[in-house]
């Protein structure tokens, strides 16, 4: 009993702080940063404590990230991508979902999702504005298909990275075991956001009018980006950083550099050996998103110290028996929802623990339930706005460039395209348990 008063106010607090954020009744920093404020006042939790579950490795991650991304704007890198994949699709709306979502996917497998989408939404948006576009269902289908692309092996997203250095699971097993579901979910995603939004990415092959009008708009791109002054020396030098931050994330295990010190690191580089307006890069920081994971890590990890976590993990988990097909299936949905509402790397780091149990009851063969924790975990990111780190960070971008995304409009497509990737994985787990036992 004295464990369930301790835990009630936090959870009516996260609760609260939840709905005002889906209702967007507040900002949803003002909302995380308010919760905290009061878990603190009423002494659920102590400063110092508080202070102690923001994830740092993250927010140092995010922030350089930002800062590179920042610098790489103003080096015109950004206008001369658009140019080229302008010209690859062709002006085409179908093409250009397939292709930024196709080259979204395969860069999130190696690099962290948020670093993707800091590159590939600011290009989406200018291209699909310019051509009179709706941007919106393509910032939310880039976010969801770098959470996608992410699970595919072991470094793609932070649960794999935990789940692989706490299990000892290698990068081959994640790619021999995860690589077909998230190709196959991310076909299965892709096209369900084309199939319900065809009128906002109509083809143009037959409109002669408007094919004729995008041709002009893709020579208009060529024209203004040849009228742009580049600074070729500035864009080396903002091209050097954002390879040697790559590099850093590849070579991480020789190099012992995690990503958030790679990030910050080659963004105070970028500033000094660039001579760029330090001000006018910082403004360019989302600092809202920042305050607002920070705020979040806090409240999950109250809820995490009173063992909300751990306690709806035992009673939902150890009950269901020792049907190795329930228990696959049960890790994976369970998974895939949860992580939805809440940060899915304490989730994980909880879970881990728990599926230990579940296999002392009843061995599963090949790591079956390992894998359902990763594509439940990692795939269920995409079924709320705050679910995973991608897609705060790409609404966030939206937002600055004056399109604002609700959270129940990138829920109305998100929700769907998460069940259609978890019936997927599910079948595939299931012909895996079939084939390999």
């Amino acid at each position: 009993m004295n464990q369930m008063e301790n835990l009630l106010l936090p959870a009516i607090v996260f609760i609260a702080v939840y709905v005002f954020i889906s209702f967007e009744l507040l900002n949803k920093a003002v909302a995380a940063i308010l919760g905290v404020m009061l878990l603190v006042v009423l002494r659920a939790t102590e400063v110092r404590t508080a202070v102690g579950y923001i994830d740092l490795e993250t927010i140092m991650l995010l922030m350089g990230m930002m800062a590179i991304v920042a610098v790489l704007r103003k080096s015109g890198f950004f206008a001369i991508l658009s140019v080229k994949i302008a010209n690859l699709t062709g002006g085409s709306p179908p093409k250009i979902l397939v292709l930024f979502s196709l080259v979204t996917a395969i860069t999130s497998a190696f690099l962290d999702n948020v670093t993707t989408v800091l590159i590939m939404v600011p290009m989406v948006i200018e291209i699909t504005r310019g051509m009179g576009l709706d941007p919106k269902i393509y910032i939310i289908t880039q976010a969801m298909v770098s959470n996608l692309g992410g699970t595919a092996t072991l470094v793609g997203d932070p649960p794999n990275v935990i789940i692989g250095s706490k299990v000892g699971l290698t990068f081959n097993q994640f790619a021999a075991y995860l690589v077909l579901p998230v190709i196959v979910s991310l076909a299965g995603v892709v096209f369900y956001c084309w199939l319900t939004n065809r009128e906002r990415i109509p083809p143009i092959d037959t409109n002669l009018p408007k094919l004729f009008s995008v041709q002009l708009l893709l020579e208009k791109i060529k024209i203004d980006f040849l009228n742009v002054s580049i600074d070729r020396i500035f864009l080396l030098k903002s091209l050097s950083g954002l390879g040697l931050a790559l590099l850093l994330f590849v070579t991480q295990a020789a190099t012992g550099l995690t990503p958030g010190v790679t990030a910050v690191s080659v963004a105070m580089i970028l500033f000094v050996v660039t001579a760029v307006d330090v001000e006018e890069i910082l403004r360019e920081i989302d600092w809202s998103t920042l305050l607002f994971f920070s705020g979040l890590f806090i409240l999950v990890g109250v809820l995490e110290e009173k063992g909300a976590i751990e306690w709806i993990a035992r009673n939902i988990f150890l009950r269901i028996g020792h049907n190795p097909y329930a228990m696959v299936l049960m890790v994976l949905w369970v998974s895939g929802i949860v992580s939805g509402f809440i940060d899915n790397i304490p989730y994980t780091i909880t879970m881990i623990p728990i599926v230990g149990l579940m296999l002392g009851s009843q061995p599963v063969p090949h790591n079956l339930l390992w894998w359902a924790l990763s594509l439940g975990a990692c795939f269920g990111g995409n079924l709320t706005m705050i679910g995973a780190s991608a897609n705060i960070v790409s609404c966030g971008i939206a937002k600055k460039y004056g399109y604002v995304i609700t959270f129940f409009e990138f829920m109305r497509i998100s929700a769907i395209a998460t069940i259609i990737s978890l019936v997927i994985s599910s079948v595939i787990l299931m012909a895996y348990m079939l084939i390999l036992q």
